[in-house]
């Protein structure tokens, strides 16, 4: 990306924009502000993290020297020898792992159906966080309801499967398999509009989802670009006979 300047009496100065910020033009012509100070945050706080991480591997490898030498498979066999000898207390040793297996089995017996009910709520309460956190963010966005020609739930169709859910949070995906992250909050993934702006601007058949005129340029919203726009994001029908074909598409009722 690179700064966008204004020249004023032969010299150039950087276009600021409304919050005060610099403006930087990206790739695909999308023109954000660079927030410097939240920037230098970010990567303070990347920084301590790294410091962390560091200090821990360094940690964690001056633990591991007092085993330096020793050979992991001979060290797990004498453990298991020394097991099998205190058992031996109990019971002769022919009969060692017939005693395990009861155990095991009696113990699977116990825990199985508990297992099984915890594990049935678990996939619940995941369902209806997805629910809540997709399926509601795609009927409350504003970027939909502003921008897009055909409804929430034919969207949700095409993009719902490039969001997750992560430590109780929406996280989006493109197309790459990469976490999408914000232009303007930088270092921090996208929330879920910016990210579903993302989506929609590379999608090979945006042209039919958005609105008139809302697909110009490079990037979404206009940016850059050139030539004549008066047939852009209009493909030859109402928004109706759209809404209907994409309907169609794929299998959903309007």
């Amino acid at each position: 990306m690179k700064l966008k300047t204004t020249e004023v009496n032969g010299k150039s100065y950087a276009e600021l924009d409304a919050s005060g910020l610099p403006i930087y033009v990206h790739d695909d012509g999308k023109e954000v502000g660079f927030d410097a100070a939240q920037a230098v945050g970010k990567i303070s706080s990347l920084n301590a993290e790294a410091k962390t991480h560091r200090e821990a591997k360094e940690a964690a490898e001056k633990s591991l020297k007092v085993f330096e030498g020793l050979d992991p498979e001979k060290a797990k066999t004498a453990l298991q020898t020394v097991a099998n000898l205190d058992a031996k207390k109990l019971v002769d040793a022919g009969d060692i792992e017939k005693v395990k297996a009861e155990l095991t089995d009696a113990l699977k017996k116990s825990y199985e159906p508990q297992i099984q009910q915890l594990t049935q709520e678990r996939d619940s309460v995941q369902a209806q966080l997805h629910k809540e956190l997709i399926g509601g963010g795609f009927a409350r966005s504003k970027f939909i309801q502003e921008k897009i020609a055909v409804p929430a739930d034919m969207i949700q169709a095409t993009f719902g499967n490039n969001f997750k859910i992560e430590e109780g949070k929406v996280v989006a995906y493109g197309i790459d398999g990469q976490k999408i992250y914000s232009r303007t909050k930088h270092g921090e993934v996208a929330d879920f509009d910016e990210a579903l702006e993302t989506l929609v601007g590379g999608y090979q058949h945006k042209d039919s989802i958005l609105k008139g005129n809302q697909s110009s340029g490079g990037g979404y919203g206009g940016q850059g670009g050139g030539g004549n726009n008066n047939n852009v994001g209009n493909m030859g029908g109402t928004i109706q006979e759209r809404q209907a074909a994409i309907a169609a598409k794929f299998n959903l009722d309007k």
